[in-house]
């Protein structure tokens, strides 16, 4: 394969993640209104899911409606995620120089999992939607190694750009 080939292939694993950043940053500040309308729409879920998913539209509303500000902790979840996803616009520009930001993000899916075992069960977050937490570990681990695996070859070929 050539280079060129190369670097378009990391391009295209790096912009899935970028995507996938603001995405998921994006949709974590309007929570209230989603849950909401998932509320409203709550047939077309799971009958165990159900349950969980009015439990979480309630606590929301009703913590919005009196303690606003406790919200204030979302939207830095929410900044995170988009601080995040600039992130890696390193290796969209230089992946070779920058693949220590691919080996963050790696790092970052594989933390996924203690977080989610190990506060989930102190949260009291059912383990059905722990799991749901760590699909987006396993989903984003799938680019970031191939973009590293990539760029490794892309350095072993001697092309920094």
């Amino acid at each position: 394969m050539k280079p060129q080939q190369f670097l378009t292939r990391i391009r295209i694993y790096i912009w899935i993640i970028i995507i996938g950043l603001f995405i998921s940053g994006a949709t974590a500040f309007p929570l209230e209104t989603e849950l909401a309308y998932f509320y409203q729409h709550i047939q077309i879920f799971p009958t165990g899911m159900q349950g969980w998913l009015t439990t979480i539209y309630e606590a929301i509303r009703s913590t919005n409606a009196r303690y606003p500000y406790l919200s204030y902790g979302t939207d830095w979840l929410a900044f995170a995620h988009l601080v995040l996803a600039v992130l890696f616009i390193g290796p969209l520009k230089d992946p070779v120089k920058n693949i220590w930001i691919i080996q963050f993000g790696m790092i970052a899916c594989v933390l996924i999992f203690p977080l989610a075992f190990i506060a989930g069960p102190v949260r009291h977050i059912p383990l059905f939607w722990r799991f749901v937490d760590c699909s987006f570990g396993v989903i984003g681990i799938v680019p970031l190694w191939l973009a590293y695996r990539a760029t490794r070859k892309l350095e072993a070929a001697g092309i920094i750009k």
